[in-house]
């Protein structure tokens, strides 16, 4: 069995399929107006909640999934994340005392 060259067509088909790295092009923000002190008020912050006196830690927890759909829902209610709204109950639950 004699070898494929390089110019075969799987690899014309594998060198266009490479992506090429473009040179980023600047943004003109010039056109972007000034953000006001009320529109920074009402912005959401998205992503890793902020840093209080302890950081939180990442944690894996598995719960029923009509548990969490329950949370899901009663977070939207609540117009917050879901992950909030167990933070809060769980925090609640731990402040009662154990009997």
């Amino acid at each position: 069995m004699s070898k494929r060259s390089v110019s075969s067509a799987p690899a014309v088909r594998a060198a266009k399929s490479v992506r090429r790295t473009v040179a980023p092009r600047k943004i003109d923000v010039s056109d972007i107006p000034e953000t006001s002190a009320a529109q920074l008020r009402a912005m959401r912050r998205v992503g890793r909640p902020p840093l209080g006196a302890q950081t939180r830690r990442l944690i894996a927890i598995r719960l029923d999934p009509e548990v969490l759909k329950r949370f899901r829902m009663e977070a939207r209610r609540r117009n917050l994340g879901y992950q909030t709204l167990i933070h809060r109950v769980l925090a609640e639950y731990v402040q009662k005392p154990v009997a």
